[in-house]
């Protein structure tokens, strides 16, 4: 049995590695303590357990859904979107949901890309951003996120041979895996090169409810000119902690919405409705204390490593979103990957290294959150004695 040519070119996916490495270590009797992958540790929320519930029990959620999805799923969403960034979308043309913001994402390389045609990707950023490329035989063309610019790529650095092949730009505020916000004006930016280039903006809102110290994440959607150039794909998974409920909806250009749909139904069934009813319930204003209480426990959690690295002599900064620390390796060691290979062999603690989401990310180490504080205290205190 011969798998494809297509997958010999990527790499095995990063987290699907660590998971192997965890079960590994386990299975030989060690304490392993994962700050790798960010899963939320914490219950979706009670309200949208009830309603999944109650929805589970309503026959008429057992059928086939549509890949346009339910009249109350692409209502709630325009709705939330008003209320929440301060963007009107037509909930008939610019709202649909998505089996998770992951697959979304790699669907829209099928239904834009070539071979040929170009991708433009953070880097460091999200794997799925130049896997997706990769599979569906085009290429991803990366943008080094510059520390000086607030994590942000230098857009006028491209070079023009590449825009004129380039047919889709992937961004992501707040940022996996830097913490990064969006730095003043990245987003118009974003909106003069697309319409210049004829590319589709993918604007990935994964982390957008996960905030800290006051900051409000904002929607590319809300910059002038940003659905006539692009689309934004908001993800249920961490802001809810509904990672296992695929629930993310992909919302922006009509016209793009309409060939995503196109692909989308000649691919999968439609997200189950009574997951689309259970995200719609989590969008309500009710759920929004909710959310505090979880930023409020991963501000507390953050601070709590970020004050042990830097009494390490880390030298840190505190992100004001998603959930995750960015920092760099302590002298001495030739890759993230050894730095992170040493910590999981001598400290049982399972770190993710920078060079894994792109060669920019080379010299960092991710530490997620997503982890109890009593044992996210002890996997800290772990790293700092090495």
């Amino acid at each position: 049995m011969q798998p494809s040519e297509r997958l010999s070119k990527i790499p095995p996916y990063l987290f699907a590695e660590l998971e192997r490495k965890i079960a590994a270590k386990k299975a030989a009797g060690v304490d392993v303590i994962s700050l790798g992958i960010g899963d939320p540790d914490m219950a979706t929320y009670p309200q949208v357990v009830a309603a999944v519930q109650q929805a589970v029990a309503d026959a008429g959620t057992h059928q086939y859904p549509s890949n346009r999805g339910r009249d109350e799923f692409r209502q709630g969403v325009a709705k939330f979107y008003e209320r929440r960034f301060g963007v009107q979308l037509d909930p008939e043309t610019e709202v649909m949901p998505a089996i998770g913001a992951k697959e979304c994402i790699f669907n829209l390389n099928l239904a834009f890309l070539d071979p040929g045609d170009v991708a433009l990707a953070s880097d460091p950023g999200y794997p799925v951003y130049t896997g997706g490329p990769t599979l569906v035989g085009s290429e991803a063309v990366l943008l080094p996120l510059k520390e000086d610019l607030g994590f942000a790529p230098d857009l006028d650095a491209v070079p023009a041979e590449t825009l004129a092949k380039a047919k889709l730009l992937y961004f992501n505020y707040p940022n996996n895996p830097t913490g990064a916000v969006v730095p003043d004006g990245f987003f118009e930016k974003v909106v003069a090169l697309c319409e210049a280039h004829d590319i589709l903006a993918v604007s990935d809102m994964a982390y957008s409810e996960t905030t800290y110290d006051g900051y409000v994440a904002p929607s590319f959607l809300a910059t002038p000119g940003a659905k006539d150039v692009g689309v934004e794909v908001f993800s249920w998974s961490k802001g809810y902690n509904m990672t296992g409920w695929r629930a993310a909806a992909i919302v922006g250009n009509a016209d793009a919405l309409s060939a995503f749909w196109k692909l989308k139904s000649n691919i999968d069934s439609g997200l189950f409705e009574a997951i689309q009813l259970a995200a719609v319930r989590a969008l309500e204003p009710d759920v929004d204390a909710e959310v505090a209480k979880q930023n409020a426990i991963y501000t507390r959690r953050r601070d709590l490593v970020v004050d042990a690295l830097t009494a390490a002599g880390v030298k840190v900064q505190k992100p004001k979103g998603t959930i995750y620390i960015w920092a760099p390796i302590p002298a001495g060691f030739d890759s993230s990957a050894a730095y992170c290979e040493h910590v999981l062999e001598q400290a049982g603690v399972v770190i993710s290294p920078g060079g894994s989401y792109g060669a920019s990310g080379e010299g960092y180490f991710r530490i997620s959150l997503t982890t109890p504080d009593d044992r996210l205290l002890e996997a800290v205190e772990r790293i700092r004695k090495l």
